[in-house]
């Protein structure tokens, strides 16, 4: 399976052949979508797009962990991180492309 990497670029060229706006106007529109999904993360907001899967931020408590090499213990601090939880449908979607 070759490695390929979805890019804004990509999405914007998708949207101009797809939508038929102009590039720059479907560049806008990609980047606005984005901008508004990661200000809703950022405020502590779910973004749930359908068939496709919910990201949500989660908080971390502070924890102890361990340098897997030297074995000392180092303190890891409070934080949120991002989560993706995919629906149903692109879990299918994946695992039907594994049978090809």
């Amino acid at each position: 399976m070759a490695s390929k990497t979805l890019t804004r670029m990509d999405l914007s060229e998708a949207v101009f052949r797809e939508v038929g706006l102009s590039r720059n106007e479907s560049a806008e529109l990609v980047e606005s979508v984005l901008k508004h999904m990661s200000d809703a993360l950022v405020s502590g907001e779910q973004v749930k797009i359908s068939s496709f899967g919910t990201f949500s931020v989660r908080s971390k408590s502070a924890r102890v962990g361990r340098n897997p090499k030297t074995g000392e213990e180092v303190p890891i601090h409070p934080r949120r991180v991002l989560t993706f939880r995919p629906s149903h449908l692109m879990k299918d979607r994946v695992a039907d492309g594994n049978r090809n």
